[in-house]
């Protein structure tokens, strides 16, 4: 018996997107980023100054953190303060790498971009969310810096979305929810710009193998996926097509 989705969608159909700009007052930017039921708030800061191995470098740096608050699930998360875990630390190097994938870091200049992605309620495809969302706000954050003539041009050079795509049944299925998720026997992220080059892919086998023909069909939804969250970013910024 074929998969059946918990919510009717159908199998390469994404969960509801949404990017609500200037969600909060202090940031450079900010976006609560929404999948479905996942929604996650991507504020970005920008400072003066490098690590000391880019100093004098003229190239600025970007980096990120990624945190599940308490109340994001429905049993209480703990609060990760001294010691984070594996699993953070890893989707927080994610999210740096594939945003840092879209700036032109010589073109920011001697100046540190900070993204942090806060899980405030959690169904899955969490750091998807953050790599989405926190591309929209980086966005917006660079061409606020434009208007206000702190920089000369956006250091954007590409537009960066991720989505997950896993095999249940044997079959493909776009942007897991958590039933879905717990259930997969094969599970991948995928990062792609948009040229529809790979910036990164994650895929694991939780339960099963996966052949060379499912893998092709993996693929297929992730880029279908992507190009309608490309579209739906810039879309959120304003840009026409």
């Amino acid at each position: 018996m074929a998969w059946q989705r918990p919510d009717g969608r159908q199998p390469d159909q994404l969960r509801s997107v949404q990017f609500e700009r200037d969600y909060t007052r202090f940031s450079a930017a900010s976006v609560l980023a929404s999948s479905g039921e996942t929604k996650v708030l991507c504020n970005v800061t920008i400072q003066p100054g490098v690590p000391r191995f880019l100093q004098d470098s003229g190239q600025g740096w970007l980096t990120a953190e990624y945190r599940m608050l308490p109340g994001a699930t429905q049993q209480r998360h703990s609060r990760e303060t001294f010691k984070l875990s594996g699993r953070t630390q890893e989707i927080q190097r994610l999210i740096g790498r594939s945003l840092r994938a879209a700036v032109d870091l010589k073109a920011l200049g001697e100046m540190t971009v900070m993204v942090d992605a806060d899980v405030i309620q959690a169904d899955a495809g969490t750091r998807t969310t953050s790599i989405t969302g926190g591309f929209v706000a980086l966005a917006d954050a660079f061409n606020k810096m434009v208007q206000q003539g702190k920089l000369e041009r956006s250091p954007i050079r590409h537009q960066i979305a991720a989505v997950s795509v896993g095999l249940l049944e044997g079959e493909p299925f776009l942007d897991l929810n958590y039933d879905e998720d717990v259930a997969a026997e094969i599970d991948f992220n995928v990062v792609m710009n948009d040229q529809l080059g790979m910036i990164e892919l994650q895929g694991t086998a939780e339960a099963n193998s996966f052949t060379r023909q499912q893998l092709t069909k993996i693929m297929d939804y992730a880029e279908k996926g992507i190009q309608e969250l490309l579209h739906f970013q810039r879309q959120a910024l304003g840009n026409r097509e």
